[in-house]
């Protein structure tokens, strides 16, 4: 089957699955808000057990990676959970040991990382965008599968999800971010070059899960042509990750309010309030 037929065929599964797979908003709300109260419980459990956990999320552009994490943090301590999303790299981490940016931001005792977008850059963008060359892709596929298990190794738990979106759906979502002026940030020069690049981004794809694949920090893959079906499977599956317990501290009591005694409010008129623009 030629790239053409192969894109084609794409584009039909697409519009099956946007057509077939839908799901009410009242019952993706509700079913949102248990998971949340759920990663609450895990991440009280990462803090009580002082685990360190990274979650790295890959997947083509306007698949849908961002939202999940954003259903993921808002409910979170910032603290303990923090997303890793790495800029351009600088003239002198170009020059550094590969991972060597990626390292000072892994978690520490009690901490979850999210990597929106990961040292995976090497095996996608760069590889199909030419910033590196095959020695250095080369080497990748070499030594990122020891470099995991390395982490694995320290105690890390290191969970990874490529999300898959179909041609047909990804030309929707970029087509929405052209017209709707709030999104239009995220359709990047680089976006509209991996159009015309489908095909080889899915043989980039295809050898990095070949090569990186492997028992001790496998590649699992969402579902991501229904944005809110991929959003629920994501949270449900990395809550099935960590065993965790329901470490949730009991309210404490509130004691009443302390009268304000000869306290003054200064005049309102000494402060600068907004307008009541609404």
């Amino acid at each position: 089957m030629s790239d053409e037929e192969l894109a084609a065929a794409d584009l039909a599964v697409g519009d099956v699955k946007a057509k077939t797979r839908k799901i009410k908003n009242d019952v993706y709300e509700k079913e949102l808000a248990k998971l949340q109260v759920e990663l609450v419980k895990m991440q009280e459990w990462i803090k009580a057990e002082k685990l360190r956990v990274v979650v790295i999320f890959e997947g083509r552009d306007a698949a849908g990676k961002g939202g999940v994490i954003k259903r993921i943090t808002e409910s979170l301590n910032p603290r303990l959970c923090r997303v890793v999303a790495l800029g351009t790299p600088t003239e002198r981490e170009k020059s550094s040991w590969y991972f060597q940016r990626y390292v000072p931001h892994l978690p520490a005792a009690g901490e979850m990382v999210l990597f929106d977008r990961s040292w995976y850059n090497r095996a996608g963008v760069e590889r199909v965008m030419g910033f590196c060359s095959d020695t250095e892709y080369q080497e990748f596929l070499r030594s990122c599968p020891e470099f995991e298990r390395m982490l694995v190794r320290s105690g890390i738990i290191l969970i990874k999800y490529w999300f898959s979106v179909s041609d047909a759906e990804q030309e929707r979502r970029f087509q929405k971010r052209m017209t709707d002026r709030t999104r239009s940030w995220k359709l990047s020069p680089m976006d509209v070059e991996s159009r015309s690049r489908w095909v080889e981004y899915s043989r980039a794809k295809d050898n990095m899960f070949a090569h990186t694949d492997i028992k001790q920090a496998p590649w699992y893959v969402v579902k991501a042509d229904v944005k809110k079906l991929a959003r629920l499977n994501c949270i449900t599956h990395l809550l099935s990750q960590i065993e965790y317990g329901d470490l949730t501290p009991t309210p404490p009591s509130l004691p009443p309010r302390p009268k304000g005694g000869d306290y003054v409010r200064p005049p309102l008129e000494d402060q600068t309030f907004i307008p009541d623009y609404f």
